[in-house]
Parts: structure tokens; C-alpha cells; sequence
């Protein structure tokens, strides 16, 4: 072969081998690190809820600071775990809140223990709303009344949505009266329904006296005067006091943050034992597959840092009613891991 022709042959073989390597050095650099189209599916099948209100400030946040396109995806619990298990490349994402551990506790169907089967990732934000209400020409003033109602022999139906957020306070209740008055506790009936809309169904045409509903859905029917069927009030809000005093002083609607602590602990007292009370904050978090790289992990941590360091993520969150909540992935996990073991106690105690 002539010389020059070895040259040629030489150059290409030069250029070739460097491609490759630069390729494989591009795509060593993209080990660990969010690529592509990213899906975050969420454990609702809404769009207009509190989890995909939730999801979505975070998720615009994140696919603006990195650059990448993000997309929430309403699936449902269900769908949204069976996703989540297909992909561990972490292109698929997903943020739920602690129905995803206590529908495990409660043995729904489709649930997991999250703590074995995913990687718990970093919290974000606390809707403070979980709330309790009755009409608003109940008998019952305060949630007092309804434990000495129950006490004494009186049946409640409570309407919730069975397995999650919606139980736990019901459960913390029943808790409360086998304490306070033992035997007793069956007097309190659940009424096992589904969407809020069912709930509140329910308490308008009297087949319940008591619901579970949140500020956000339910603050709007708390203004109705006495003598409409729609018209509600509050006996009870399961967040913890401290954590109602970090919503803006405007509260929600025409209910007041002042207005708002007057059915929270201490003003309102639902006994654990041993002069604990319950409260219950209902937190949003990410999940992620088990076997997604640990780098990818790092990156999301590293860059919700950033962002709620800048600030502006906390005041878009306020004003929709959320209380900013960021830790990152291990301290999210064992703070999560705790709380579930203390809700465990209570859901054990009632079967």
C-alpha cells in the first residue's frame, strides 16, 4: 500500500477510534444524571387535586433549574407504582404523599411497603387542610361533643375514603375513645365512600354526621348561612398547630389563619395515651425505583436545594394553601420511616 494511502487509512482509523471514545466518555457523563423526556406520574387520577397542584409547582421548578422537559401524569396509585416498577432508568419518577404508606398498613390492594420496594426521595410540601366537619346545625359544637356523643352510647357515621390521608383521623379517633371510654369505640361508624364530592354527598342528605374533607374543598360551604342543606363547619384540623401557623395570615377563603387554629391541638385534644395527642400533617414526596442510580438521586436532592434556597418556590406554594416541607432523600426517608412506625401503633390498636 502506498505511504499515502497508509496515512489516509491511519487518520481514519485515529478519528473513528476518537469518536468512539468521546461517545463513550458523553455517555459516561450522563450516567447518574436526568436525560431526555422525564415522566413524573402521581398516585391520583385528578388534575385539579391537591397532589397534582402539588406535583406540578415542583415539577416546573425542577425542568426549568435542569434544563429538561418534565410532564406530571395523573395515573392513580395503582397505575402510577406499576410504572414506577417498570423503569429504573429514571425516566419515570413519582410523587405521591403518605397514602403510599398507609395503604399498606390499612392492606389495600396495590399497596407496598414503600420502605422495601422503592427509594424514598426527598419531601416538598405539607398540605395543612386534612379536616373534619359536620353540618352546620349538628348537635355536636366540637369534636369533644362527638367523643362524650360516641362515649355514651350514640352511633356517628363518619364518611371517608377507606385506606389513606382520609382513614387515619377516623382511626386516631376511634383510638381515642377506646381510651377514653373502652367499648365504646364501635359506636363510631365509617361510612366508606369514595371523592371528596361523595363525601360531602353524604353529609347533604343525612347519611352521615361527621366527614372527612379538607380546607381547600370544604372552606367555601363553611360560609353558607344554617338553614342551607350544603352548609358545614369545621370541628377539626389534624396538622399540628405549629404547622397551621406557617400559612399566610390570610388563611384560605374567608377563613382566617387565626380562625383555623381554633380546631387544631391544643384547642382540640385527641388522645394517643399518655398524654400524646395526635396530629397528623399529609406530606408529598418523591419515589423513585429501587434500582434508578444513585447519581440521579443526588442530582434531584442537589437541585431542589437550589430551589428552595432561591425562595420564590416557597411563596407559590403558600399561596396555593401548601406549607413548604423540602428534606432531602435520607432525611426524608427515616423522617417518613418514623412516622409511618407511629401511625402503625394507632391503625394496630383498632383491629
Amino acid at each position: 500500500m502506498p505511504v499515502s494511502k497508509k496515512i489516509i487509512v491511519g487518520l481514519g482509523s485515529a478519528v473513528l477510534m476518537t469518536s468512539l471514545a468521546y461517545g463513550i466518555g458523553m455517555a459516561q457523563a450522563q450516567e447518574g444524571q436526568l436525560r431526555g423526556n422525564v415522566r413524573v406520574v402521581i398516585g391520583s387520577t385528578s388534575t385539579g387535586g391537591d397532589t397534582y397542584q402539588n406535583a406540578s409547582i415542583v415539577v416546573d421548578k425542577l425542568a426549568e433549574h435542569l434544563g429538561l422537559n418534565m410532564k406530571v401524569d395523573a395515573v392513580g396509585a395503582s397505575s402510577a407504582f406499576r410504572t414506577l416498577d417498570r423503569d429504573s432508568r429514571g425516566n419515570t419518577l413519582m410523587i405521591f404523599h403518605d397514602q403510599s404508606y398507609l395503604g399498606h398498613l390499612y392492606g389495600v390492594q396495590g399497596y407496598s411497603d414503600i420502605f422495601e420496594q422503592y427509594t424514598v426521595g426527598p419531601t416538598l410540601a405539607i398540605n395543612p387542610g386534612n379536616a373534619y366537619l359536620v353540618p352546620k346545625d349538628s348537635p355536636y359544637e366540637t369534636l369533644d361533643d362527638i367523643i362524650a356523643a360516641v362515649g355514651n352510647g350514640e352511633t356517628v357515621r363518619v364518611a371517608i375514603q377507606p385506606g389513606g390521608v382520609s382513614e387515619i383521623g377516623f382511626s386516631a379517633l376511634k383510638n381515642a375513645i377506646s381510651i377514653e371510654h373502652p367499648g365504646m369505640e364501635d359506636n363510631l361508624v365509617a361510612v366508606n365512600t369514595g371523592s371528596q364530592a361523595d363525601k360531602n354527598q353524604q353529609l347533604f342528605d343525612g347519611q352521615a354526621d361527621v366527614i372527612n374533607g379538607t380546607v381547600q374543598a370544604n372552606e367555601q360551604f363553611t360560609r353558607l348561612p344554617e338553614d342551607d342543606q350544603k352548609a358545614m363547619r369545621f370541628v377539626w384540623l389534624t396538622a399540628r398547630q405549629g404547622t397551621i401557623e406557617q400559612a399566610p395570615e390570610e388563611g384560605m377563603g374567608q377563613t382566617s389563619r387565626e380562625q383555623l387554629l381554633e380546631y387544631v391541638e391544643p384547642n382540640v385534644h385527641v388522645t394517643m395515651g399518655d398524654d400524646e395527642t395526635f396530629t397528623f400533617d399529609k406530606e408529598f414526596f418523591f419515589l423513585y425505583n429501587k434500582d434508578m442510580d444513585a447519581g440521579i438521586v443526588a442530582q434531584i436532592d442537589e437541585a431542589l436545594a437550589e430551589i428552595y434556597a432561591e425562595g420564590e418556590i416557597q411563596e407559590i406554594q403558600k399561596r396555593s394553601f401548601f406549607i413548604p416541607n423540602f428534606k432531602p432523600s435520607d432525611e426524608a426517608s427515616e423522617y417518613l420511616y418514623e412516622k409511618m412506625s407511629r401511625y402503625e401503633e394507632i391503625i394496630d390498636n383498632i383491629r
